[in-house]
This record gives structure tokens, C-alpha cells and sequence, in this order.
């Protein structure tokens, strides 16, 4: 009688949510300069926004599958393809495609696309309830920002929007680069460096 045995290797890999939160922060901060009034124009936010927002958000994705965490999959994938589906509805409005797409680009269709990522964002906020408090408050500010943006495409009481977006969005990079601080620090040091806050429990006991 032969004996079968069954040896399991394990893959370890290191939790990409600092790098991913790093990304996030990078592109926001550069994106509400503009938005504050801080520095001008869209085409030096492009290259941030497909490498920080786009890039380093997907690879945060694909190394959190790993871990099996469909929350910080989903979270950084969608917004890793948020930043590079703006990224090019920018340069689609610079005229980097030609002038017949420019002429043809209405903001507003920018605007719904805006409300799409509100709705994901509100559900994500939920389920950021049972992350930490600092992620939780990050995609708090992400719904600020979708609302402020939403709203601003489509002139509704466009100073004031826009400006909620502004604040939202230079809240969110702050938040971010906290987090993303304290998940590389308390990790390298094995303790807690910088509390990011328990989950509520609300939902999961």
C-alpha cells in the first residue's frame, strides 16, 4: 500500500496597503493643488495620476487578491482604474487625441461617471466601517469629494462644489499618507507606532 504524501508551500507577501495607500495620496495631493488654485492646468497631474493613482493602486490590488481580501482588491482596483480612466478623459480634453475628440467632450458624461464612483464608494464606506477608523475616514472624504465633483460637472452651485471637492480631496491625500505611514512603520517595528483605530464592530463581532 503506497503512502501519498502532500507537502503545501505557502507564499508570503507583504501587505500592499501602504504602497497603495502611498499612490493614493501622491495623486490626490497633486489633483487638489489644482483645484485649490495652488498651481494650474491638467497635464503635469497626468503623469501622477496613471503611475500613483493608476499603477501603484493595481498593484496594490492584485498583491491584496493574494491575501484573499476582497475589500482591498476591490477598493484599490477600482480606483486604480478610476485614476486612468480620468487620467485620459484629460488628455482626451487637452486635445492629445485630436481635435474632433476634444470639441465632442462633454463634462457631463465625466459627471456621471463621478456619480458611479459615489455609489461605490458609498457601499465601500460601509464596509470600511470594519477596516480602521483612518480608512474609514478616508473613503468618508472620497464620498465628499465624489459629491463635490459630481455636482460641479454639472454646474450646481459650482463654486461651493467645487470647493467641497477641493477640501475633500487634499483631506484625503493627508489621511492617506498617514496611513500609509502607519502601516509601514508599525509593521517594521512591530508595534504600534502610529494607531490607526479599531474597527466599529457594527456589522462584525
Amino acid at each position: 500500500m503506497e503512502t501519498q504524501n502532500t507537502q503545501q508551500v505557502k507564499i508570503t507577501t507583504a501587505d500592499p496597503s501602504a504602497i497603495g495607500l502611498f499612490g493614493l495620496a501622491m495623486v490626490t495631493l497633486v489633483a487638489s493643488s489644482q483645484k485649490l488654485g495652488l498651481t494650474d492646468g491638467l497635464s503635469m497631474i497626468l503623469p501622477w495620476a496613471f503611475f500613483l493613482g493608476g499603477l501603484a493602486q493595481l498593484f496594490a490590488a492584485v498583491q491584496d487578491a493574494k491575501h484573499n481580501n476582497i475589500f482591498g482588491t476591490t477598493a484599490f482596483g477600482a480606483f486604480g482604474l478610476f485614476w486612468f480612466g480620468v487620467g485620459m478623459s484629460w488628455m482626451i480634453q487637452l486635445g492629445f487625441f485630436g481635435e474632433n475628440l476634444a470639441a465632442n467632450a462633454d463634462p457631463r458624461q465625466l459627471g456621471i461617471a463621478f456619480l458611479g464612483y459615489l455609489i461605490f464608494s458609498i457601499y465601500m464606506t460601509i464596509g470600511a466601517l470594519e477596516t480602521h477608523k483612518v480608512l474609514f475616514f478616508i473613503f468618508v472624504f472620497i464620498d465628499l469629494l465624489f459629491i463635490g465633483l459630481f455636482l460641479s460637472s454639472f454646474g450646481i452651485m459650482h463654486d461651493a462644489t467645487h470647493m467641497l471637492a477641493a477640501v475633500a480631496e487634499l483631506c484625503i491625500a493627508l489621511l492617506s499618507f498617514y496611513g500609509s505611514a502607519a502601516i509601514v512603520l508599525n509593521t517594521h517595528f512591530g508595534r504600534v507606532f502610529l494607531p490607526i483605530g479599531k474597527p466599529f464592530g457594527i456589522f462584525k463581532k
